[in-house]
């Protein structure tokens, strides 16, 4: 019966290594092969949209590059299509400037609230907040940009360009040159709204990622909790943080709707939070369309989108070489 088995069931004897390969794991084999290759050809597929989006743009702005020097176009300060004269410098600052105060009023809120979920929090609240989370990064941004406009535009008219009129005039970064509420501040406080719970859930996560092994042991040893906290949980989860933080970041610098609404919409390059400004993706979203027979109209609003997602794509890039070195110095240490 033994030989009857070996002869209807065929062998196949590897040519290396001298071991008995069957058909069932040759197979297996070319199965997995196949995934595999299956796998990295749609891992490859945001990389090359990435490259499509960017060619063509590239195409289709290539006339302005052939026309302007690429510097006087980058850091040419007069934006007046009719006179010929394309500059997007105020736009690229205006982009920077906005998601800067957005980015420097929702990070400090967002690491305490991650870390109130995280470690102090009983699991109600957390079930409660999580939803509440969710259901604010769900909301459509024109939403924000209506209650920006309702709200944020007047407070920031009626409250805090008066007080730092007062306390801080002197400073020219919060001196009030233009008094109708509509600038950097407003739109940046729409952002911090915008992109707290996204940067609150990932950091939450991040939080629960360190186990808790290092919390019970620091605690044995005599450390309070936010001893614990600050000592053993937040070096151990500074990169992820920092990863949030780009994240937002990186939906801050393409928002439009909402940033549009209360941002002012003046191409200037800004001197103070209070002044107007013109983001990127506002002109892009404000202007497409419209007098496209101005000569070389079309090519600079394309290019002024090429220049956002190069922007964003160099911003993504050093922020994860950053992250990569912390996590290098962390391993070695």
């Amino acid at each position: 019966m033994n030989e009857i088995n070996e002869i209807s069931t065929p062998k196949i004897i590897g040519k290396t290594t001298g071991r008995v390969i069957r058909p069932v794991a040759v197979s297996r084999a070319r199965q997995n092969n196949f995934a595999r290759r299956i796998f990295f050809v749609f891992t490859l597929v945001p990389v090359f949209l990435i490259v499509l989006v960017a060619v063509g743009l590239l195409i289709r702005s290539w006339p302005i590059f052939t026309a302007y020097p690429l510097f006087d176009l980058l850091f040419g300060k007069v934006w007046k299509p009719t006179d010929g004269l394309f500059g997007f410098w105020p736009f690229i600052l205006g982009t920077f400037w906005v998601t800067a105060v957005g980015v420097i009023l929702a990070v400090p809120p967002c690491v305490l609230t991650s870390i109130y979920l995280a470690e102090y929090a009983h699991a109600k609240t957390r079930s409660t907040a999580k939803p509440v989370l969710d259901l604010l990064a769900a909301i459509p941004p024109v939403v924000y940009g209506v209650w920006g406009l309702l709200a944020i535009v007047p407070f920031v008219d009626k409250a805090l360009a008066p007080l730092s009129d007062r306390w801080l005039g002197s400073v020219s970064i919060f001196s009030v040159n233009q008094p109708t509420g509509f600038g950097i501040l407003a739109a940046g406080i729409v952002l911090a709204v915008m992109i707290s719970p996204l940067i609150i859930s990932v950091m939450y996560e991040i939080f629960s990622t360190v186990p808790n092994d290092l919390r019970h042991a620091s605690l044995a040893v005599g450390a309070t909790q936010w001893q614990t906290i600050r000592n053993i949980i937040l070096p151990q989860v500074a990169p992820g943080i920092l990863a949030a933080i780009v994240l937002g970041a990186s939906r801050a610098l393409g928002e439009t709707i909402a940033v549009l609404m209360v941002v002012g919409n003046i191409p200037q390059v800004p001197t103070s939070i209070f002044d107007s400004a013109y983001p990127l993706p506002a002109l892009i979203a404000n202007n497409y369309g419209e007098m496209m027979s101005i000569p070389l109209y079309d090519a600079a609003l394309l290019s002024a989108a090429l220049v956002l997602l190069i922007v964003i794509l160099i911003f993504n890039v050093l922020s994860m070489l950053v992250i990569q070195r912390m996590l290098r110095r962390k391993w070695v240490s």
